[in-house]
């Protein structure tokens, strides 16, 4: 046994399915980037062209819900609505959207894939990443047709627009580490993609994508506080602050998101990674 192990040792050699070791995991994962690319449009494209407006899809979905929520909520909020309501609604569902998608698919990403796990040895980490990426290639028409519907609705392009760069990396590295999560969780507690609809949900109505937190909150000082610190609200708040008229950008929820987005991440890959060996798993 002790030569065999030798002989394992000295070839690189490790068992099937066993975890690698982070770094190692890391740079098989990057190796493998052009297969995330392709399973991203390969699915981008597969979900959309069973329906007769294929990708139009993308857009008409974020629209749909933005006509909903403000024929809904634009007359029970009254008096009450946020200042310049239309885009600033637009602009909190377009945003939003591309986080629920990507925690509920992130969320799927394993077990929708059970059979492919099972049969071939590649990091796991793959599958999340390739739909954060599909859910992000979806996201990048419509935040074109944001801009336009804020440019509709009276909002003038200004360099400030140039700040949607740093704005949706941030947003794209936190959703990762969310789909990372919600991965491995599901794996473990298959009953919890039942309730991920309704944790969405209840983040979506505290994020203040049809109300603005500023007013609701001014009464609670300390709930305030806390408030300033949800990383929903940070994006929510900025992407607002940069396209729409009548509202200015918090510059200190930039580096807070960026300290969600970096830390989520990393303890997203590093918590995914440590229950490597049990995808795929019946158990």
């Amino acid at each position: 046994m002790s030569e065999i192990s030798e002989v394992v040792e000295a070839n690189g050699l490790h068992r099937v399915g066993a975890r690698l070791p982070l770094g190692t995991y890391l740079r098989e994962t990057w190796d493998r980037r052009d297969f995330i690319w392709t399973m991203a449009q390969y699915r981008l494209q597969s979900e959309n062209e069973r329906n007769r407006l294929g990708m139009g899809w993308v857009l008409l979905r974020p629209l749909l819900n933005a006509l909903i929520y403000g024929l809904i909520f634009g007359v029970i909020l009254g008096s009450s609505r946020p200042h310049n309501f239309i885009p600033y609604l637009l602009t909190g569902v377009f945003l939003f959207d591309f986080f629920t998608n990507s925690m509920l698919s992130g969320g799927r990403s394993i077990i929708n894939n059970f059979q492919l796990v099972r049969s071939l040895s590649f990091p796991r980490l793959v599958l999340p990443l390739s739909v954060v990426l599909q859910q992000f290639l979806s996201f990048l028409p419509a935040i074109a047709m944001m801009l336009v519907l804020t440019v509709v609705f009276g909002s003038l392009p200004t360099w400030n627009w140039l700040l949607l760069i740093p704005l949706i990396v941030l947003f794209a590295l936190f959703n990762t580490g969310v789909a990372l999560v919600m991965a491995r969780l599901t794996v473990h507690f298959r009953d919890l993609s039942q309730f991920v609809p309704y944790i969405n949900r209840i983040l979506f109505y505290t994020a203040g994508v049809f109300f603005n937190p500023a007013t609701v909150l001014q009464s609670y000082p300390h709930l305030r506080l806390i408030f300033d610190w949800y990383p929903l609200n940070h994006v929510l708040a900025l992407g607002r602050g940069i396209l729409v008229r009548g509202y200015h950008i918090d510059y200190a929820y930039f580096w807070r998101l960026a300290l969600w987005a970096v830390g989520l991440l990393v303890v997203g890959v590093i918590y995914f990674w440590a229950a490597e060996e049990r995808y795929g798993r019946d158990d």
